[in-house]
């Protein structure tokens, strides 16, 4: 669906090669055998209170493979008890020695260590208490208030790992599994895949495992759904003055969730035509892919699931375009730091997510967005918590000034007084035609996101006003346009 974007991703093999030259980030870091095992606690506790990740030995800063075997290295058994020993309570941990040919030729090794996720409890250094959190690729200690926000958001984050009792292996979507296993180049059972993953647990799926690979989530989390709407106009009508023009739920796994909301909100953007200086035409989106992307994967990422009573939902209106996640914004980020602060809710959801190729951490991605519409000379993106129990993203499309600029290039073809009294969507059908030549009812509808049936009556509209010429020989005539009169 959609190219993959550089990221900062966790690392799933175990390869000497990647170790020395990737950029340590978010998800994995590396030091020297000559560290002290009571300062590598404070990145066992970082990454433990954060996402997980995986932490090498033996590989100095800048990618020199040194193992074990240079003078002044530490045992590698001391490192091994290093998440009993230092760290309290002990995180969950596991070891493996990757064999290496160290920087001096000589047969050596590397110690692996692949951290897991603390979801109930804040994990600490022993000696001292001192808490870490992973963000970037530093591991910063927190202060006073930090630990608290982190104590009350791990009572959250036991939520993705609760068990959904009345599901099992049956549940689980053939397709989505299929990709994932593909993603990790394996061709272990499913269950096997699900356990190790621990998105399974005696026979059930976790609330994370239902999320991402159930067939039908919403079954048994009635909150599990993203809900695209399309407005005509600038705000939701209700009763007889309705003006919901698509309605559409998507309830099935989160990939296939993005999937289809991709698909859907994609159809029904608009395109604008105007005249650049350069003297050619130019095609402008309403909206910069990236920024309503990339709200839509960070609500379904880091949402409060454990909300019960509200759902994800997109809001397409004529000026701007809506995501409300329901639940605050995810421990110690604020609506203040969220451009610099990182941190997941759910964290195993979001692992999983920059596996599929979908997910920059929350900070990086809501930089772009700001960029990106930057770009585009639009207002900067709007967020807000409405109630402090939903985080409403809001992007602003100023149709206004982008008409403005198509219309100077109309002015050439069309008086201003004829161009001042057409509605919004026969401009946009005026300026369809002007930039490529001729249209359909059917470019039309697609166009203004709109139905055939209205993107006929404005085109005849024209027609009538003698603003355009219909060729045709029929109603029915596949052939049928129309062009500039």
């Amino acid at each position: 669906m959609r190219r993959s974007r550089c990221m900062q991703s966790p690392v799933v093999a175990n390869d000497i090669k990647t170790f020395s030259s990737m950029k340590e980030n978010h998800y994995f870091d590396r030091k020297s055998a000559r560290i002290k095992p009571v300062d590598l606690a404070r990145h066992i506790v970082a990454f433990a209170n954060a996402s997980g990740g995986k932490l090498v030995v033996g590989v100095e800063d800048k990618g020199e493979v040194t193992g074990f075997g240079r003078q002044g290295a530490c045992d590698a058994e001391r490192f091994e008890q290093c998440a009993i020993s230092d760290c309290s309570p002990s995180p969950d941990v596991s070891y493996s020695r990757l064999p290496v040919v160290n920087s001096s030729g000589e047969e050596d090794f590397v110690l692996v260590i692949d951290i897991e996720p603390s979801a109930d409890r804040v994990i600490t250094r022993r000696k001292d208490g001192a808490v870490f959190l992973r963000q970037g690729d530093t591991s910063p200690e927190l202060g006073y208030e930090q630990i608290r926000a982190l104590e009350y958001d791990k009572n959250q984050r036991i939520f993705e790992d609760e068990l959904v009792v009345d599901s099992s292996i049956d549940d689980v979507d053939g397709d989505v599994i299929t990709r994932y296993k593909a993603i990790l180049n394996t061709d272990a059972p499913d269950e096997q895949v699900l356990r190790s993953r621990r998105f399974m647990r005696d026979g059930h799926l976790t609330v994370a495992g239902l999320l991402l690979f159930g067939e039908c989530p919403a079954a048994l989390l009635p909150q599990a759904r993203v809900r695209v709407l399309r407005f005509d106009g600038t705000k939701m009508e209700t009763g007889e003055r309705l003006n919901a023009t698509k309605d559409v739920t998507f309830d099935g796994p989160i990939p296939k969730v993005v999937d289809g909301a991709f698909a859907l909100i994609s159809s029904m953007l608009r395109e604008f035509q105007f005249l650049g200086g350069d003297g050619k035409f130019q095609t402008v989106p309403e909206y910069p892919e990236f920024a309503w992307f990339e709200g839509l994967v960070n609500a379904v990422t880091h949402r409060d699931y454990a909300y019960a009573g509200d759902y994800i939902r997109v809001s397409m209106y004529d000026d701007r375009l809506e995501i409300v996640s329901p639940g605050k914004l995810p421990n110690t980020v604020t609506l203040d730091n969220m451009r610099e602060t990182r941190y997941s809710r759910n964290p195993r959801i979001a692992r999983t997510l920059v596996e599929f190729g979908w997910v920059r951490e929350l900070n990086e991605g809501v930089k772009r967005i700001y960029t990106e519409m930057q770009k585009m000379l639009l207002n900067d993106p709007a967020f807000s918590e409405p109630d402090g129990a939903r985080v409403l993203l809001t992007l602003e499309n100023n149709i206004v000034t982008r008409t403005l600029r198509q219309r100077d290039a109309l002015e050439d073809r069309i008086s201003s007084e004829v161009l001042g009294g057409l509605g919004e969507y026969e401009l946009a059908a005026v300026q369809a035609v002007y930039a490529k030549g001729r249209i359909t009812t059917r470019e039309l509808a697609r166009i203004i996101g709109r139905s055939t049936k209205s993107a006929s009556a404005i085109l005849k509209s024209l027609e009538a006003q003698d603003v355009l010429i219909w060729h045709g020989t029929s109603t029915n005539d596949p052939a049928q346009h129309y062009t500039l009169r």
